[in-house]
Parts: structure tokens; sequence; C-alpha cells
């Protein structure tokens, strides 16, 4: 009885934590913290409860679980894991239409036996972790044949159901045990969101007219930056202000001595300390994205954006995405001429941080890919940062002579040993914060330099703000808005709209982010 016992009860916690894992940010890994499955519960009671209706006892009544639970089980895995490797959710309905194109790019780039061996040892995996499933299945279902059991198993798993209702009926008590999402309402919300998105019910929000002339920008290439966890604390927190002071007065005096003017504002940013491309998204659609399913719902449709309205002008559209490692669908949404991805920046040197590459060799590829090119036109460019990311260090040093940052061998030996020396501190994150945006400052007062006599619009935007570890409790939503450049004619319409001089921003926030980009076209040109 005791070995039943515990071979129902392994079989039992090994069903609950294959439903109840997380992932292991920012690996494809998982781990298991305590938690319980509805899901296995509701399971388990219909198993126990139908035995005695269907004699004779077997297990084979069992044999539609597995198959049902590793279906499950792979949904789990995607839904906890796609937010760390990809920095969003899985929508199935935008999605699988581009695993062609994965598969063609995968074919590029791994050799076909890799390819086979990979999907063969996936299969593999698959396969036995089924087989596992199957064998739990079948020893809760045989253990489910003995009376005393059964009705132990029926008690246990109805007083888990109860407690799941009472959850929900009056909310989390302190004392009451954590319950994992239902991975059947994830399918259920992708399935209604096919179901939404092909009806085409409740529509979004309409996007503003982006039809200016640009004729205020002329020939000038415009970047826009988004300046990644660049927020209103960097101005709030008096320590973090004075330690970024002289990194600005620099950023300032590039400005001046290039003879540019910056003006500045802050808006309200549509997240919070992280989920970035909400932020990118409200900004160059001008809808408001707040959450991942408006953001996917909005991937569905056929939009203007602020990359389009450039198109239409003859610009140039340029992505650079130095954190891109695989397809991007969004870049067909925004309509970008070409993207940059991590491979065709083809970084060298040593890496920093969860992302690799300095954003100081980024501005320099772009230069070396598109910028210096013969008889060009104009460009525009939508650059978000990397070196700023959250845990902030280690933080590349600055190089100052900028045809170095693009070999080998960018930094001398010393910098790199101080670089790998701050590496973060789990328990004070704000002096890598620090670190990373006083290198940060440098890298565009650098550029602004080395370009001295370029006709540029550079538009710097935080996305969001750091982490409450470093932002603090009830921290605003907003975030810094600079725009540098020589045509004051752009700069005095920015200024009637509500930006101030120079680079420091004062409140009220000027506008939400999403409509920041009516102010931008406005101020670029007429209509």
């Amino acid at each position: 009885m005791n070995r039943r016992i515990l071979t129902i009860g392994l079989a039992l916690f090994f069903l609950n934590a294959s439903l109840t894992f997380r992932n292991l940010w920012p690996t494809p890994g998982i781990a298991w913290r305590g938690g319980l499955s509805i899901e296995l519960a509701v399971c388990v009671f219909m198993l126990a409860a139908i035995q005695p209706r269907c004699p004779p006892p077997s297990t084979r009544r069992a044999r539609w679980l597995p198959a049902a639970w590793t279906m499950l089980v792979v949904g789990r895995y995607a839904e906890v894991t796609a937010p760390a490797l990809y920095g969003r959710d899985i929508n199935l309905y935008w999605d699988l239409r581009f695993i062609p194109d994965v598969v063609r790019m995968i074919g590029r780039v791994a050799p076909i036996w890799l390819i086979a061996a990979s999907l063969a040892g996936a299969g593999l995996a698959l396969a036995l972790f089924y087989r596992i499933v199957s064998l739990a299945w079948r020893t809760v279902a045989a253990a489910c044949a003995d009376p005393p059991v059964r009705r132990a198993v029926i008690g246990l798993s109805g007083a888990v159901m109860l407690g799941w209702a009472l959850q929900l009926a009056i909310g989390r008590a302190a004392f009451a045990p954590p319950f994992a999402a239902p991975v059947v309402l994830t399918y259920a919300r992708q399935a209604a969101f096919v179901a939404e998105s092909l009806a085409g019910s409740s529509p979004l929000a309409a996007s503003p007219p982006l039809d200016s002339d640009l004729s205020r920008v002329g020939n000038a290439d415009v970047f826009l930056v988004f300046v990644e966890s660049y927020g209103a604390v960097s101005f709030d927190r008096p320590d973090i202000a004075g330690r970024l002071a002289a990194a600005r007065q620099e950023l300032d005096a590039a400005v001046q001595m290039t003879n540019r003017h910056a003006v500045s504002a802050y808006v309200e940013s549509p997240t919070f300390a992280g989920s970035s491309w909400l932020a990118h998204l409200s900004l160059m659609s001008g809808v408001e994205v707040r959450d991942q399913h408006t953001s996917a719902r909005l991937m569905t449709e056929h939009r203007d954006t602020l990359v389009r309205a450039f198109g239409r002008r003859g610009f140039r559209t340029v992505a650079l995405m130095p954190g891109l490692r695989q397809s991007w669908p969004e870049g067909a949404f925004y309509g970008f001429d070409d993207i940059y991805g991590a491979g065709r920046l083809a970084y060298r040197g040593p890496e920093f941080g969860w992302f690799a590459i300095p954003d100081q060799y980024s501005l320099e590829r772009l230069d070396k890919l598109e910028a210096a090119r013969p008889e060009r036109t104009p460009l525009f460019v939508c650059f978000p940062t990397l070196s700023t990311h959250f845990p902030f260090n280690p933080t590349p040093p600055y190089q100052r002579d900028w045809t170095r940052i693009a070999t080998a061998h960018p930094f001398d030996g010393p910098a790199i040993v101080r670089a790998y020396a701050r590496q973060p501190d789990w328990m004070n994150f704000t002096p890598g914060y620090i670190d990373a945006f006083s290198y940060e400052l440098a890298t565009f007062a650098g550029y602004l330099e080395k370009h001295a006599d370029r006709d540029l619009v550079m538009v710097l935007a935080g996305d969001h703000q750091p982490p409450a570890l470093v932002s603090g409790q009830g921290a605003s939503w907003e975030v810094p808005v600079h725009v540098i450049a020589n045509r004051m004619a752009i700069l005095d319409r920015l200024a009637a709209h509500g930006f101030r001089p120079g680079l420091r921003p004062e409140r009220p926030a000027l506008v939400r982010m999403h409509e920041l980009l009516p102010v931008l076209l406005d101020s670029f040109g007429d209509r």
C-alpha cells in the first residue's frame, strides 16, 4: 500500500509540475517553483469518478489523456518561453504564416545535417516525454481502481478544485495555494483571437492621417532612436541625475559644437519596465498599444505607419535591429525597405549584456552599410538601442576612435577588464543603470561630432522607465523625448507644440506616446 501511494504521488507530482513550470529568463530553460494545476485536478477527478461506471477496471480508458496532456505541456512551454526569447507572446494567427520564412532562413545559415539532427533530437525528446506522460496516467488510472485510493483521490482533487473556485470568487488570499494559469485558456484565447481577427469585429482605433509632405526635413537623414529603459527617473532621482550630469553636458556640448540645437519633452509611455515593442508600435502607428493582445490585433491589419510616410517621400527606410536574431514579421507591417539584424551587422568584438552588440558599433556599422554610400537617397532609420537594457552591466567602454569599433579588437585590454569587472549587482541595479546611460550619452555625443557636417534630424525617445528596482515605487510612466537638428523650422514647430529648448524636459507630459506621431509629422512638414 505504501509503495502504491508513493508511486501515484510521484505520478501526480510529475503531471502537476509539467503544467506549472516557469521560464528561466531569458533562456529556453524551465524550472518548477511550486504551484498547482487546475487541469490536473479536473482530469484526475473525472478519471476517478467514472472508474466504477466502466468495469472491468482497465488503464486503456486513460488513452486519450497522454496526447491531450502533451498538447497542454507544449502550450505551457510556448506561453512561458516565448516572452523570454522573443519579447512577446505567441500569436498563432500571425506567427504560423511565417514558418516557411523561418525554415528558409534556417536552411541558409545552418548545415542540413545540423537541421536534421536538431529535428530528430526534438522528435525523440517529444516521443520520450509522451511515453513518460502515458506511464504517469496509466499509474493514476490503475491506482484509482482501488476504492480507498479512488476515494482519497476524489477528495484531494475536489479540494483543489474548490480552492481554485474560491480563489476566483474572492481573490488570492495569503494562505491560498498558487495556481498556474490554465493552459486551456491560452488555447481558448488563441482560438478567440483568430475568430475575432477573421470576423473583423471590435475594430481598433483609427490611425491618424500620416500625409505630411516632410518639407521641413528636406533631404536630411532622420534617426528615430528608441533608447532602451530611458525613463523620467534619470532626471527625477537626484543620485542618478547628478551622476549623469557630466555625460549630459558632453552631449549638450556636442549639440552646440556641431551648430545644432535640441528641444525636449516628456511623453507617457504605454508600458513600464519592459515590453518595449508596445512603445515602438504606438509611436510608429499612431495607435495606443498597451498590451500584447492589441499589438497582435494591430499586426493583422494593414495600417499606415511613420515608416511608410517617409517611404512615400523618397526616403530609404531602414530598421537597425542589433537585438534581432530571428525572423521579424513585424518588419512587413511597418513597411521597412531593409532590416539589419545581428547577423548582417556581423559584430566580431567582445560581447556585452544579453544582446552582445554595443550601440556604438551598430551606428558605425550602419554608416558603412548605408550612410556612406555615394549618390544615396536620404535615410529614415529606426534604431532600438541595446546597451541600456536590463540588467545594464557589463557596459561596453566608449571608443573615441570610431574606426576601431568595427574591428575584431575594438578595445584595449585594460578597458575590457574594467568593463567585465562591472557585472550586474543583483541587489542594486542603480550603479549599472548609471554606467549604461553614461555610455549611451557618450555614444550619441560622439556620433553627432563624427557627423558635424551632416544634415541630420535625431529623435531620441525613451521607450519605458527602468524596472521599479531603479525607478522606485509609484514612478510615473513618463519618458524623455529629445529632438536634435540644425533645421530651426522643425525645432520652432516642436516648440509651438510644447517642447522646451535644451536637453532637459519639463512637466507636465506633453502627450501620450501614440499622440507624439502627429506632433512629429506636423513639425516635419505641412499637409
